[in-house]
């Protein structure tokens, strides 16, 4: 007696996580997708790369106008221009990278459905390309600063390791709105308007000792504020408050650390949570 077919179990596939497996061929696709978009960002326009220094330039110009001539706030803070645009190419790298990033991955809907590739590199090349802007934008910035009469010293090494911090923050933050877009289409919307309170939230237009004293501990709560007002002193400022000085005591930064660790591990827990469903999910 023939025994009866055994029925067919069907078990879930999981997608490619966010690594992928190989470290040799993710960095080389996160290498060739961020070098495609730094390019093809430029491609065909009349003036090439002298964009990505004439948006903050447009915004330098303008603010420093609000500021010196209406406000006339530039008069009382030393070196106030070169604060002013140092401040709005730093967070313009910050801002047009996460905001990028939102998108990136249904705008890499193609790839993603029919190609078994490390998700993680979708994000990362945005922060990749938003750094080799940020690299050009910041020689700009320095001649600037030479051209101003500021004297070179040797803190300004010490923007490197200040961008440790920055980069990680925009990585992490890039990381986690990318894979909620796919899901939840009002991210966009939201992180725009999230980015611009930011953008006047923290110190970038104003020195944190103008404002209200009962408001400068709060605002140092913000991971930026406090990577912004550190740049301030190692770069243009010697004299300027600390981090530390703005926040009432090196104690004070532990709830700003705290959330820089946090937002960090969120970032990297959803993606790679989402990393499997991403298809799916288009």
């Amino acid at each position: 007696m023939t025994a009866a077919p055994q029925p067919v179990v069907l078990h879930d596939i999981r997608g490619p996580s966010a690594l992928g497996g190989e470290r040799r061929r993710f960095f080389e696709l996160l290498w060739l997708m961020a070098v495609t978009e730094f390019k093809r960002a430029y491609f065909g326009t009349v003036l090439g790369y002298v964009w990505s220094l004439l948006r903050p330039l447009i915004l330098f110009a303008i603010l420093l106008f609000v500021f010196t001539k209406i406000f006339r706030l530039g008069s009382t803070v030393d070196n106030y221009p070169v604060l002013l645009l140092f401040n709005i190419v730093l967070f313009g790298f910050f801002q047009e990278t996460t905001v990028t990033a939102v998108t990136s991955v249904l705008g890499q809907e193609g790839i993603v459905r029919k190609t078994h590739f490390p998700r993680l590199v979708i994000p990362l090349s945005v922060v990749v390309t938003g750094l080799m802007n940020l690299a050009l934008n910041l020689i700009a910035v320095f001649v600037f600063l030479l051209a101003y009469g500021l004297d070179p010293r040797w803190t300004w090494l010490l923007l490197v390791p200040l961008m440790v911090p920055l980069t990680m923050l925009t990585t992490a933050i890039s990381m986690l709105l990318s894979a909620l877009y796919v899901r939840f289409r009002d991210m966009l919307i939201i992180w725009t308007v999230a980015a611009t309170v930011l953008f006047y939230g923290t110190p970038l237009l104003y020195p944190i000792e103008f404002a209200p004293d009962n408001l400068q501990g709060p605002m140092m709560i913000n991971p930026l504020a406090v990577i912004f007002e550190q740049a301030r002193v190692w770069i243009i400022d010697s004299s300027a408050p600390t981090a530390a000085d703005a926040a009432g005591g090196v104690a004070n930064l532990i709830p700003a650390a705290a959330i820089f660790v946090a937002v960090c591990a969120l970032g990297w827990r959803v993606f790679t949570r989402e990393s499997r469903r991403i298809a799916e999910a288009l």
